[in-house]
């Protein structure tokens, strides 16, 4: 028998000794298959028991407050002269109140956080950097109540002043400032490096690339995350109990005393066990997530307009 003869002959596997390559897929195949179908349980079973304390929650404050915001004077009125016992009255002083808190938050809060936060990207390095992020995670996992403990000591203890809703809006700062510094922060390192380089390839300073280049890029990005703080701070009741009076009248002067928001109304009337004190309550708090919920509408809204993002 020649070479070329035995270079053409394949050896043969007896029966029953070797094993097919595909089975191996198979098997490792219907493994994968069997952990993605746990994986998609677990996932399902988890959105679940997130989803359904919400709707529950959800559903039983439009049962129970839904009609007073349908009332015409829910949003007009205030409760002066309203009792416990007494239907009617609206909301209006709370709402302008937790407005105008908002607000007056809002113009303390940005400026100090926007900044901390290009500081932070754009110049941190070094000890004073570390110590920065550190005090912001610090005030990050503050507690409301410590805040408004806090100013309290510091407002009323110290300085003497009167408990005004001026003081709510200092505590309301401390919660609302490390918010915006991570938000602002985390924005700012998604601008491409290579904008900034082209920047100062054409001789533009370091400060003026920030301005001009770098804050323009992920302003929509900064604008969500400014929303999304304020909406939290709208929600918190401590610093308005402690600091912050309630009144049944409209009041807008930040120095004057007393001033309602819709926290402090729903503390007010949640003691009373009447029928018509329960519907206010129950409206207040409808009323407060409508708010929370257009503030992050509009954050959502806002950030799918983002540079950073297209």
């Amino acid at each position: 028998m020649s070479t070329a003869q035995l270079d053409t002959t394949t050896p043969t596997t007896p029966p029953g000794t070797g094993s097919s390559p595909t089975r191996g897929l198979g098997e490792k195949s219907g493994g994968r298959a069997a952990k993605d179908l746990l994986a998609k349980v677990v996932m399902w079973l988890a959105f679940a028991i997130a989803v359904v304390p919400l709707v529950w929650i959800l559903g039983s404050t439009l049962v129970k407050g839904g009609h007073m915001l349908l009332e015409a004077q829910w949003w007009t009125n205030s409760q002066a002269g309203i009792t416990s016992r007494r239907e009617g009255g609206g909301a209006v002083h709370a709402i302008q109140g937790t407005l105008i808190q908002a607000v007056v938050t809002a113009v303390m809060s940005v400026p100090v956080g926007v900044l901390t936060a290009v500081y932070l990207v754009e110049y941190g390095r070094g000890r004073l950097a570390r110590v920065v992020s550190f005090m912001v995670d610090i005030l990050t996992g503050i507690p409301s109540i410590v805040a408004a403990l806090f100013v309290y000591a510091l407002w009323v203890t110290t300085f003497g002043f009167q408990r005004v809703a001026f003081a709510v809006t200092l505590a309301l700062t401390l919660l609302m400032i490390p918010t915006v510094v991570r938000s602002t922060e985390e924005m700012l390192k998604l601008v491409p490096n290579e904008l900034r380089e082209a920047s100062y390839a054409l001789g533009v300073p370091k400060w003026k690339t920030i301005m001009k280049v770098v804050v323009p890029t992920a302003f929509s990005g900064i604008v969500t995350g400014i929303l999304l703080g304020l909406a939290r701070v709208m929600g918190e009741t401590a610093p308005l109990i402690i600091l912050g009076p309630y009144t049944k009248v409209i009041a807008t002067d930040l120095f004057g005393g007393l001033m309602a928001t819709l926290p402090t109304m729903i503390n007010q009337d949640r003691t009373e066990a009447l029928q018509p004190a329960l519907d206010r309550v129950w409206g207040a708090s409808l009323t407060l997530i409508l708010l929370v919920f257009l503030l992050n509408l509009l954050g959502r809204f806002v950030g799918r307009f983002s540079k950073v993002k297209s």
